[in-house]
């Protein structure tokens, strides 16, 4: 029972650790997000629903270049604690600046800054918990379970995810799931016609799109360190017999003597 607990935290502590890496290496590629842009169409919806909106203008003459920038700077404010939010403009015909959201956007994205502040604070405990126990597992030359055993425990539990997310509804997951960790009275569901930033998203199309790159990244993450922790701990083993091996070598050319 105490095996399969510390082993349960090990590969918890370590899901979570590679999770944030997985997120922080994609936010500095802006989650790919011209890739996104014509997988799902944000092009277009644009073109249809900038023109009906009702707090900004003239946002469908804007390149989709203009739009890969304006998202980066969005993924920078808020991986940055919303610090910069206000300031993030694109420009009018007339060449004048204007601001890309009105204030409930503003509100909700640092609300979203808030809840990634958390997922790092989350993450990087998780990553000490783990070099604790990875320690301990080095001391003690712990053996890792089979890789068999580990893969299948992975597919086991992203197979359950997976369904639970489909039986729910991913739509109605995304929604409720809004519900439960925004501030109540925050507003966080825009229609296209009241939001640029929605608009620019296509949301909730460019989050399928962006937990598809994650799932990716962290599934070889987590390849690339279960790898890695075997081959450290294969080494250390041969390491420490070798040692053994001089030792007793050692005691016979003494006793010879």
């Amino acid at each position: 029972m105490k095996r399969l607990l510390f082993w349960t935290l090990f590969y918890v502590c370590q899901m979570l650790a590679l999770a944030l890496l997985a997120w922080h290496l994609l936010a500095q590629w802006s989650f790919a997000y011209p890739i996104g842009y014509r997988w799902v169409g944000i092009g277009e919806t644009i073109a249809r629903y900038a023109p009906l909106n009702r707090y900004r203008a003239d946002f469908e003459f804007t390149s989709a270049q203009e739009h890969w920038r304006l998202f980066g700077e969005i993924t920078a404010a808020v991986q940055s604690g919303g610090k910069g939010l206000e300031q993030i403009s694109y420009l009018l015909p007339d060449g004048q600046p204007q601001a890309l959201m009105h204030a409930a956007e503003i509100m909700h994205l640092e609300d979203v800054a808030d809840l990634i502040d958390g997922f790092y604070r989350v993450g990087i405990a998780a990553f000490l918990a783990w070099l604790v126990l990875l320690a301990v597992v080095y001391r003690r030359r712990l053996r890792l379970p089979a890789p068999r055993t580990t893969v299948q425990g992975w597919l086991a539990g992203v197979g359950l995810l997976t369904t639970m997310v489909l039986l729910a509804g991913p739509e109605k997951l995304f929604y409720w799931l809004h519900t439960q960790v925004f501030p109540a009275g925050h507003q966080w569901y825009f229609h296209y016609q009241d939001s640029l930033m929605t608009t620019l998203m296509k949301a909730p199309d460019i989050f399928a799109f962006i937990a598809v790159l994650l799932v990716l990244l962290w599934a070889a993450l987590w390849c690339m360190a279960s790898y890695g922790l075997q081959r450290l701990l294969r080494w250390t083993r041969a390491r420490a017999a070798s040692a053994a091996s001089a030792s007793i070598a050692g005691e016979a050319l003494n006793l010879t003597r």
